[in-house]
């Protein structure tokens, strides 16, 4: 077939427009795939407190790596856009991508919040409770009940939880005169127990205490308590933990986390999941450090509890265990779970 000097001039034409259209959308889909994704992301964590950094600073840190810069986390402290009470409600609504918070602010929305931060006198290292979150399935157990609220659910670490005070307590009767911050779970195990135990947010914390509104707080443990500035007002730590437990979470609005990229989401997820072991390790061999140089440079003291209040609080303890696990199917599941793990160590018969 020939071709007539027209169509001779038409085919390179066409062909250089199809290159060309071809070149420019490949361009802008790889544009596209550039583009900086951007989560607003609410702490329950005032930017003064250890984790804000360390765990905050972390993640937003291994995300931006992983994703080669394309996913960015925009951080902001307790109080900026929401009381820590309402975090979980705005993530909920997709109002915010994400948050972190202590699943002690959730007791009236999810039945296995108290077990999950922390039953009072419970475990006594931090790898059974990690052990119990992970391989035992617990973290499970929370995260399937929290996705029936469109809320992806992840423990950031698991540590101790331990009281600091302004007086030593040596007796029943100085337990008593307690006027602590506390939250969930525990709130309700010390005013069962004799104390005054009432919720403050973290901005409000150092004020109460120093003012002597309260007497006493916990705020994490040793590294909590130093970097909120606790050990000026307050000079005895107290010993034992309360709980170890996964106090802190993070939680995502579960339809922006599905309209992530595939690669992108997967980051998340791993980072997420990477997060947990290297938070947990790290928080422990912090304690050491904070606790020791607080007390050779801040003066603090450690505050054993006496075996009479240490008996007390353990009774009340497992009364306090067994109201937990009748919240819900879920509280009941995770209660019995973790009697018969603490069966197996011999922690309980």
């Amino acid at each position: 077939m020939r071709l007539s000097p027209f169509m001779k001039f038409r085919i390179p034409a066409v062909a250089a427009v199809a290159v060309t259209a071809a070149a420019t959308f490949a361009f802008s889909a790889a544009a596209s795939a550039q583009e900086k994704i951007t989560w607003r992301l609410q702490s329950h964590w005032p930017s003064a407190s250890s984790s804000f950094k360390d765990s905050l600073g972390r993640l937003q840190r291994e995300l931006g790596a992983c994703t080669k810069g394309q996913m960015v986390l925009e951080l902001h402290e307790a109080g900026a856009l929401f009381p820590a009470k309402e975090i979980f409600p705005a993530v909920k609504r997709g109002v915010i991508q994400m948050g972190t918070i202590s699943p002690a602010y959730l007791p009236e929305t999810v039945s296995t919040a108290g077990i999950a931060s922390g039953l009072p006198f419970a475990f006594r290292n931090v790898w059974e409770a990690s052990y119990f979150h992970k391989h035992l399935g617990f973290e499970q157990l929370i995260r399937d009940e929290v996705a029936a609220q469109g809320v992806y659910y992840s423990t950031d670490k698991i540590y101790p939880t331990e009281m600091v005070v302004k007086s030593p307590i040596n007796s029943m009767a100085d337990f008593r005169k307690l006027k602590i911050r506390s939250s969930g779970a525990l709130q309700r195990f010390l005013t069962a127990s004799g104390a005054a135990a009432s919720y403050l947010p973290g901005p409000e914390i150092y004020p109460a205490l120093s003012t002597g509104v309260i007497n006493g707080v916990h705020w994490g443990a040793a590294q909590g308590a130093n970097s909120m500035g606790l050990y000026e007002a307050a000079k005895y730590h107290v010993k034992p933990a309360l709980n170890i437990a996964g106090t802190d979470a993070f939680i995502i609005n579960q339809k922006e986390l599905d309209k992530l990229p595939p690669e992108i989401r997967k980051c998340m997820i791993d980072t997420l999941d990477d997060q947990f072991w290297m938070r947990t390790n790290e928080y422990l061999y912090l304690e050491q450090i904070t606790l020791a140089k607080a007390i050779k440079e801040k003066g603090v003291k450690i505050n054993d509890l006496p075996q009479d209040v240490l008996d007390h609080l353990t009774k009340v303890a497992v009364t306090q265990w067994d109201e937990e696990g009748k919240k819900g199917p879920g509280a009941e599941k995770a209660l019995a779970m973790v009697k018969k793990f603490l069966t197996e160590l011999g922690y309980i018969k």
